[in-house]
């Protein structure tokens, strides 16, 4: 059976103690698994992870530009064989299937093992442990780190570069909103991070994002006049309700966005503009029918909200 060596640091926190180390991918791939439940290794990672996932780890990597430098967290089993030689300075272990536990790091090792190129993997190993302890540390690691929002992954997008033309735009009409002095939503949105009493930029994205083919080729700034328009319609309608509270609520935010093409298309047939005034002529029967508690207490569905104020807008024919 083949065996590895490689030069390691001893590391102590509280009552453990761990080495790190690196090993190269594709001796992760063939010695790691992830579930003490399962006898096949291998199709232990096809049946407990995400293919897709982990497809793009491994593209990622055989781009030529990633990076990831998080350790992986194993748990050295019994087929390891692992022995501490050289004075404390070099592990040595056996090439096994099931020769390491991962307790953090799943979708980065079966990423790893898809790709086509070897890198050199950051890795902690904690050796001698129980069930009970894999078992604690794997629910120490995966209930105290904190994933960072995506409020704030969306607002440095920009930063890193990473954004799509569609983010991009997306981002630009936002930030009109959160800074232009004539926005209808001046303070009520919160660019980097979730707010119970704002409009968050991940809520803001899933709102625009259906609607955005509705515009054409109209820039940013253009959207962003006649969205501005549209709102500052509705919320003067809800404050006759003193409802206007709960434009923030993203369930009511969703509905309220999702609704706008049907909107502005009755607003451009009848009066052929995209004026506060020409909105608010177009929602008034919404706000003559509308029941409060609807918009107070709109509970999760924004489809369901939206296909009801599609209902309040609809008048009685006349001749």
């Amino acid at each position: 059976m083949i065996e590895h060596k490689y030069s390691i640091s001893l590391v102590s926190q509280g009552d453990h103690r761990f080495y790190t180390l690196t090993i190269p991918s594709e001796v992760l791939a063939k010695t790691c698994f992830v579930s003490t439940r399962d006898d096949n290794p291998t199709d232990g990672f096809q049946r407990l992870l995400d293919e897709k996932r982990a497809q793009s780890i491994a593209d990622y990597i055989d781009n030529g530009m990633g990076t990831i430098p998080t350790a992986i967290v194993l748990s050295a089993q019994n087929e390891a064989e692992l022995e501490i030689i050289s004075k404390g300075k070099t592990v040595k272990f056996k090439e096994h299937p099931k020769a390491f536990l991962v307790l953090d790091g799943q979708h980065r090792v079966y990423g790893f093992s898809k790709a086509k190129s070897s890198v050199r993997v950051p890795v902690v190993i904690y050796n001698g442990l129980n069930r009970r302890d894999e078992s604690r540390i794997f629910i120490d690691i995966n209930t105290q780190q904190k994933p960072v929002p995506n409020e704030l992954l969306f607002d440095i997008k920009n930063l890193a570069e990473y954004e799509t033309d569609l983010e991009q735009q997306l981002r630009e009409i936002f930030d009109l909103f959160h800074s232009d002095s004539q926005s209808s939503l001046l303070g009520l949105t919160s660019p980097a991070k979730k707010s119970r009493i704002k409009i968050s930029r991940v809520t803001f994205n899933s709102s625009f994002k259906p609607i955005t083919k509705n515009f054409g080729n109209k820039d940013a700034y253009e959207i962003y006049e006649i969205c501005n328009s549209y709102i500052s319609s509705f919320i003067k309608g809800m404050r006759v309700h003193d409802i206007e509270g709960s434009i923030t609520n993203s369930t009511v935010f969703r509905a309220i966005i999702a609704i706008f093409p049907h909107v502005a298309q009755r607003t451009k047939d009848r009066y052929s503009n995209y004026t506060q005034d020409a909105f608010s002529e177009i929602l008034s029967p919404l706000f003559s029918k509308i029941k409060v508690t609807k918009i107070t207490s709109p509970g999760s569905s924004y489809k369901d909200l939206a296909g009801y104020l599609i209902e309040c807008m609809k008048t009685d024919f006349t001749l």
